[in-house]
C-alpha cells in the first residue's frame, strides 16, 4: 500500500465502506471498520457517497479511451511506414473540390493562362493586363510581376526544367524569361503578323511552337531565335497549339472549327478533324496512363500500344468535348454537359479523369472510362479561361528518350503524384485547389 499517502489510503476506505453499506453488506462494513481502524458515519450527500462506482466506470472508459488512440496510432505509424508512392497511391484518385485553398488576386484584367514549374511551387499565370505574375501556390504568395509585353499576354509555359519561361502576346512578340537569372526577358521573337495566342516548349526544350491569329504555326529555334518552319493550312486563326510527348505530332485547334494533326518534323498535314459546331478553344493529348480508360470507353481493343499522342481532347465554343483516335480521325466520343463554352482541358495523372473548364463558371471532372461527369465545381465568379494541374515530376517518364535527355521510359506510374489545379478566369483571379 505503499502507493498511496495517509489520506489517499483514507479516501478509499471511506469509499469502500460507503459502497459495502450502500449495498447491505453489513458484516463486511464491520469487518473493515474494525480492520482499517477507520471511523465512518455513512452520509449520502457526503463526498464518497457512489465514489467507488464512479472512479471505476471513469477508469473503464479511460481504458477504451486509450486502447482506440492506440489503434489509431498504429494505423497511422503504418500508413507513414508506407513507401511515398504507395502513400501517393492512396491519394491518386483526387480531383479539387471547393472551396479553393487560396485566391491570388493582383491581376488588373482577367487571366488568360496558367502554368506550373515542373519542380518548385511556383506558378506563373498570364493576363490581359500585359503582365505575368509569379506565385508560391503552396502559401499561396505573390512573388513578382514580369513586365514586357505591351499588350495582353495570351500564353505561359515553363520548359521541362523550370529554367525558362515563355510567353505570347497580341503585341505579336514571343519571350524567353530566365527564372535562374531574376526572371530577366533574355530573348525576344518577332513571332507572328497577328496576335499569337498560344506557345508551347517541344520537349527536349530546343525549340517552341507558336499559334497565331495570322492562321499559321510557327517552330522557332529558341538558341538562335530563329524561325525554322511556318506550317499553314487551319482557314482561320489558330487559337491553340499542342506537341505530342514524344515530339512527333502537333495538335491544333481553330477559328474555322477544325482540329488537325500534323507531322512536327515536316509540317505536313496527317488529319483535319471536322466535328464541332465552333471554334475550337483547346486541345489536349491524353497521356500514356489515359489509354486504358479511353479504350474501355470506345470499346477499343486494347493492344497494349503505348505511343504518345495516339489519343486527343478538343474543347471548343460549341460546349462540348471530343475524344478523338489521332491515328484514324475517328471521333471517339462527345462530352457534352457544360452550358457555354469550353475554355481549358487537363487530363488527370492517373490517367482516370478529364477536368474541364467553361465559360460556365464550372470545373467539371470526367470520368473517361464511362464519360460521365461525376463532379462539377463552381469555380470562379466570372467564365473560367484557363486550367492546369501540377506538372509531375516523372514528366519525362512518359516520353522515350528521343529527345536527347537520356530519360528511361520504364516507370509508368509516377512515384509520387503532385495534387495541385489551378485555375484563372475573367474575374481577375488565380485559384489554387489542394487536398
Amino acid at each position: 500500500m505503499s502507493l498511496l499517502s495517509e489520506r489517499q489510503r483514507e479516501d478509499l476506505h471511506k469509499s469502500m465502506l460507503d459502497y459495502l453499506h450502500a449495498n447491505n453488506f453489513i458484516a463486511a462494513f464491520n469487518a473493515l471498520k474494525a480492520d482499517a481502524g477507520t471511523e465512518y458515519v455513512p452520509d449520502p450527500k457526503a463526498k464518497y457517497a457512489g465514489l467507488l462506482e464512479k472512479k471505476w466506470t471513469s477508469v473503464i472508459r479511460l481504458q477504451k479511451k486509450i486502447m482506440d488512440l492506440e489503434n489509431r496510432n498504429a494505423a497511422l505509424q503504418e500508413e507513414l511506414s508506407m513507401s511515398p508512392a504507395k502513400r501517393a497511391a492512396s491519394q491518386s484518385d483526387w480531383v479539387p473540390r471547393a472551396p479553393a485553398a487560396h485566391v491570388l488576386t493582383g491581376h488588373r484584367a482577367p487571366v488568360t493562362r496558367v502554368a506550373f514549374h515542373p519542380q518548385y511551387s511556383i506558378i506563373a499565370s498570364a493576363s490581359e493586363d500585359a503582365t505575368v505574375k509569379i506565385w508560391d501556390w503552396e502559401t499561396g504568395e505573390f512573388e513578382r510581376t514580369l513586365k514586357g509585353h505591351t499588350k495582353a499576354v495570351m500564353d505561359v509555359e515553363f520548359d521541362h526544367k523550370g529554367h525558362l519561361l515563355v510567353t505570347c502576346s497580341s503585341d505579336l512578340f514571343i519571350k524567353i524569361w530566365d527564372s535562374q537569372n531574376e526572371w530577366k526577358n533574355t530573348k525576344t521573337f518577332p513571332g507572328h503578323d497577328h496576335s499569337v495566342s498560344a506557345v508551347r516548349f517541344m520537349p527536349g526544350d530546343q525549340f517552341i511552337v507558336s499559334a497565331s491569329r495570322d492562321r499559321t504555326i510557327r517552330v522557332f529555334d529558341i538558341a538562335s531565335t530563329h524561325l525554322v518552319r511556318t506550317i499553314s493550312g487551319h482557314a482561320e486563326w489558330v487559337r491553340c497549339v499542342v506537341p505530342s510527348d514524344d515530339a512527333k505530332l502537333l495538335a491544333s485547334g481553330s477559328k474555322d472549327h477544325t482540329v488537325r494533326i500534323w507531322d512536327a518534323q515536316t509540317g505536313e498535314s496527317k488529319l483535319e478533324l471536322r466535328d464541332h459546331e465552333h471554334d475550337v478553344e483547346v486541345v489536349a493529348f491524353a497521356p500514356i496512363a489515359a489509354y486504358a480508360a479511353i479504350r474501355e470507353l470506345t470499346g477499343i481493343p486494347n493492344t497494349g500500344l503505348k505511343r504518345p499522342g495516339m489519343y486527343l481532347a478538343s474543347g471548343a465554343r460549341d460546349r462540348t468535348i471530343k475524344l478523338w483516335d489521332t491515328q484514324s480521325g475517328q471521333m471517339l466520343r462527345n462530352l457534352p454537359g457544360h452550358d457555354n463554352w469550353v475554355r481549358a482541358l487537363a487530363f488527370h495523372p492517373s490517367g482516370k479523369y478529364l477536368l474541364s473548364a467553361s465559360d460556365d463558371k464550372t470545373i467539371r471532372v470526367w470520368d473517361l472510362s464511362t464519360g460521365r461527369c461525376m463532379k462539377t465545381i463552381d469555380a470562379h465568379n466570372h467564365f473560367v479561361t484557363t486550367l492546369a494541374w501540377g506538372r509531375q515530376p516523372a514528366t519525362g517518364a512518359a516520353a522515350p528518350a528521343v529527345n536527347g535527355n537520356g530519360e528511361s521510359a520504364s516507370s509508368a506510374e509516377p512515384e509520387k503524384l503532385v495534387n495541385v489545379v489551378a485555375t484563372g478566369s475573367v474575374d481577375q483571379t488565380v485559384r489554387i485547389w489542394l487536398p
